[in-house]
């Protein structure tokens, strides 16, 4: 008895230790992967760096395959960004690949998600570089053909508006996206002037249009189409209510005078235009995203007869058209070739899509390249450190350097460490941006350690802030409740402390330290300091006649150096059109069957560069509008 009751226990002892390993072994990864076995299954979590901050996923592995992708949290630019991140999960997933490339105009985004999956892959011991070579099945050497009475290029605001307006003229419509992404820039812009709308008039806000269009032409030392401003500001308020009756309401507002339009709620664009295509479009033509145009197809006699286009997936689309309209949104993303016709080299702060290639292929059938071709849409001035000191303080904090380049109150200098203006000229969004674009890449804007401790005790108050810092909404809307001038500026030394830290910008116990840590010339700019001091002194600034009220002393240091550089929304211009939209040639008449709305036709309006404020959008809704109607009335007679 005593023998079985021993045999008993060895065996209770037995079973109990079993029993401990399976649940320990239930609840912890294997060390290895079983034969056969692709991953070690299980969830895992990591993060990487996107556009506009960390992009968390949770990614699950069985043995042989990734099941599911989770993105935990996000802040990419909705609409695009995070448009993005869900591309790319889906073409993960379905390809089970990381042979993915990234989506056009939020290249950031798409990067961080395939970094983040990536980490997860080595976490379950994958095979990285197999995961990288074994991409999806594409239909490479696949072509189909289609037919439509117009197609239109690019899926922004002037293209949709067009494929819009062309359907509801009776035209069968295929739009072309190369992106996922309906609305182009229209997603990240914030109004557009529609002048004299209905809404402008009914507050009272009326333009002497005649007025406006000699200023504008003037203001333009009269290098611009006369016809094509008139068009524009006589017809530009009847799209306010054409967009009105599609469902794409914008609101008006009486900005210092201006008559400018708030556009829809950022997360609802991409909707309301998807839904005016399924109302008109999508019943009698198509839609096609991520497919990227490449050649017009010319007949004998000239004349554009379609359109060659790649499809994600590698199938090639070949297109006949009665009429084809460009709206690829310009070249800003071309860093080369934006250098090379203005000269620009601050930030692309439009679409990373938008590279040339509509321009490139008008110009191949023959179409002029303008003679102001060259001219950008420089709008904002952005401090360098902006995005690194997000990573470390909340959003008030990490603008102090950004609020600081809006304001007139600092000295500006070039890199050799010379002034180049008025220092007012950061009042006007436009002025303070070709100012600074025109004396180089970058600028300084300059601070001392006394001007600091005003805007730690004070606020934007204690240096005389004639205003809140210009901004766009955009750039201050998370922290709004905090942008008061009289709300001190906690650890603003720390913060700019890091700025030079992260290598941002520079400092320098004395004024020669920080001319020689920024690179600028010692001499000059110990000069030009000394003689803004004795400007700050006098109240008399003889070398550019800065208003007394701005001229702040220095103080003693340590000083800062802020690099400071300038937003370029997108190019304009790249074609010549006439008021019916049509692309001109080289002697000025219209290439047969090609026209082009959107940025890509502004040139027209303006000489060298864009000066307007809101007229971006609002002409890229009304150019659409009208070129589709043009487009599809001529297709039909055909």
């Amino acid at each position: 008895m005593e023998k079985k009751q021993l045999i008993n226990r060895i065996l209770a002892v037995w079973l109990s230790m079993l029993l401990l390993v399976s649940l320990f072994s239930g609840c912890t990864k294997p060390a290895t992967n079983s034969p056969g076995a692709l991953f070690k299954a299980g969830t895992y979590t990591t993060s990487a760096k996107g556009r506009e901050g960390d992009v968390k996923v949770e990614v699950t592995f069985s043995e042989t395959k990734i099941t599911d992708i989770k993105i935990i949290s996000q802040s990419e630019t909705k609409g695009l960004g995070d448009a993005a991140l869900e591309s790319v999960k889906k073409q993960i997933l379905d390809g089970q690949t990381l042979a993915v490339e990234a989506v056009a105009g939020a290249t950031l985004s798409s990067q961080a998600i395939l970094a983040a999956v990536e980490d997860c892959v080595k976490q379950a011991d994958g095979d990285v570089d197999a995961l990288k070579k074994a991409a999806q099945k594409v239909e490479e050497g696949k072509t189909e053909k289609l037919e439509a009475d117009v197609v239109v290029v690019g899926g922004g605001a002037s293209g949709v508006t067009a494929a819009v307006s062309a359907s509801d003229k009776g035209a069968k419509v295929i739009l072309l996206e190369k992106t996922g992404v309906i609305g182009g820039a229209s997603n990240l812009s914030w109004a557009g002037k529609f002048i004299d709308s209905s809404a402008a008039i009914a507050s009272g806000l009326k333009i002497d249009q005649e007025k406006m269009i000699a200023d504008w032409i003037e203001n333009c030392h009269w290098r611009v189409d006369a016809a094509a401003i008139r068009q524009y500001v006589t017809k530009s308020g009847e799209t306010y209510d054409w967009l009105a009756q599609k469902g794409y309401v914008t609101q008006f507002m009486n900005f210092f005078g201006e008559q400018m339009h708030l556009l829809p709620a950022y997360e609802t664009r991409e909707e309301l235009l998807r839904k005016m295509l399924a109302d008109s479009v999508e019943k009698n033509g198509q839609v096609i995203t991520q497919a990227t145009a490449k050649k017009l197809i010319k007949n004998d006699a000239g004349e554009v007869t379609g359109v060659i286009v790649q499809k994600a997936d590698g199938t090639t689309l070949e297109i006949t058209a009665k009429n084809i309209i460009l709206a690829t949104g310009g070249y800003a993303a071309n860093k080369e070739m934006v250098k090379e016709s203005f000269g620009f080299e601050g930030v692309n702060g439009g679409l990373g899509q938008n590279v040339g290639e509509g321009l490139k292929m008008a110009w191949e059938v023959g179409a002029k390249v303008p003679d102001n071709f060259g001219g950008q849409m420089l709008h904002q001035t952005l401090a360098r450190s902006t995005d690194k000191l997000k990573a470390q303080y909340d959003g008030f904090q990490a603008s102090y350097p950004l609020m600081l380049t809006y304001l007139p109150n600092f000295m500006n200098v070039g890199t050799s460490g010379a002034r180049f203006r008025d220092e007012a000229a950061t009042l006007t969004a436009v002025a303070a941006a070709n100012t600074s674009a025109f004396q180089g890449p970058y600028h300084y804007v300059i601070v001392s350690k006394s001007q600091l401790d005003l805007l730690m005790s004070q606020g934007m108050n204690g240096v005389k802030a004639p205003k809140l810092p210009g901004m766009p909404p955009e750039f201050y809307l998370s922290w709004q409740d905090q942008f008061k001038l009289d709300n001190s500026w906690k650890d603003a030394d720390k913060v700019f402390d890091t700025m030079v830290q992260n290598g941002d910008g520079f400092n320098g116990n004395t004024l020669e330290e920080l001319a020689k840590n920024a690179g600028m010339d010692v001499n000059v700019f110990t000069e030009t300091f000394k003689s803004y001091e004795e400007a700050c002194k006098t109240g008399n600034d003889t070398e550019f006649g800065k208003s007394a009220d701005y001229l702040l002393p220095y103080g003693d240091g340590p000083y800062y150096a802020i690099i400071s550089e300038i937003n370029n929304l997108g190019s304009v211009g790249g074609l010549l059109v006439n008021t019916k939209f049509q692309v001109l040639d080289e002697k000025r008449i219209p290439i047969k069957g090609l026209y082009a709305v959107g940025l890509e036709s502004e040139g027209v309006l303006f000489n060298d560069t864009y000066v307007g404020n809101g007229v971006g959008i609002g002409y890229a809704f009304t150019s659409g509008r009208l070129g589709g109607e043009y487009a599809a009335e001529n297709a039909l007679e055909k």
